[in-house]
């Protein structure tokens, strides 16, 4: 291959996360502006935290904890071979560009990993079970992450943690959302609203590794049906096609891995 087919590829690529940013910085600045319009329609608190009772499957979950910790065990023997969470959604790279945030994706905004479903069959059928679900994947800290403060695209929808991995001692590590903080305990759930500036931290030596997922947040209407049109349009997004076109690379990488659950 020639130099010059050497050095095209990379300011290809270049130039196409470029045209992602701009595209959802714009698509961003766009959903703000409605959101206070939306806020006025929700059914539910608008505080950084909610009551994890909000929803009523909370309970349901949890109680499916050992289902998912038992696939997540031999998730996490192949977490060198994970992808970082900016290695696919291209936006995080401003809030993270080491080796420390890993991310298994399961589905988001219509896109669903048909092979990391098979590998953790439980998880996903937990998963579809859950309604309004938008997005869902295992979201795994290394010893000594920081997340730094940051805030949500789109207050459509709101952030569920279920933790299934939390070291010792478990205040050492928490989250931080519109300047209160909570600490994951192990098979609990927390519930918060991402369009607050939050920050996230694993200040142990262990890994954390909580189930992270998108909900549709409850409204009145007409508001709910406005936020379900802009979630389906987001799916069409480029930075929702790049994601998913980024995850289809990396499956294509591990694809001959020995995985216990899909194998």
């Amino acid at each position: 291959m020639s130099t010059a087919s050497n050095t095209a590829a990379p300011r290809q690529a270049g130039l196409r996360d470029r045209v992602v940013t701009v595209a959802t910085e714009l698509g961003g600045r766009a959903l703000h502006g409605t959101e206070s319009w939306l806020l006025k329609h929700s059914e539910v608190p608008t505080t950084p935290f909610l009551p994890v009772d909000t929803f009523p499957w909370v309970d349901r979950v949890e109680a499916l904890v050992p289902d998912v910790q038992a696939e997540l065990e031999d998730v996490l023997n192949h977490r060198d071979s994970l992808p970082n969470f900016q290695d696919i959604s291209v936006d995080q790279a401003s809030i993270s560009s080491d080796d420390g945030w890993k991310t298994f994706f399961f589905l988001g905004y219509g896109f669903r990993s048909e092979a990391n479903c098979r590998r953790c069959p439980r998880t996903a059928a937990l998963l579809d079970s859950i309604p309004g679900l938008v997005t869902g994947f295992f979201s795994i800290l290394s010893p000594g992450k920081h997340i730094p403060p940051h805030r949500g695209p789109w207050r459509g929808v709101l952030r569920y943690h279920l933790a299934l991995e939390v070291p010792e001692p478990a205040s050492a590590s928490g989250i931080r959302v519109g300047g209160e903080e909570a600490h994951w305990r192990v098979g609990k759930s927390l519930l918060f609203d991402d369009g607050y500036s939050h920050e996230a931290w694993n200040g142990t030596d262990g890994v954390r590794v909580v189930l992270f997922c998108d909900v549709l947040r409850p409204l009145r209407a007409p508001a709910d049906q406005v936020n379900r049109g802009l979630i389906k349009a987001i799916s069409w997004s480029p930075f929702i096609q790049d994601a998913r076109s980024r995850h289809d690379a990396w499956e294509k990488r591990v694809e001959n891995l020995r995985w216990g659950s899909g194998s």
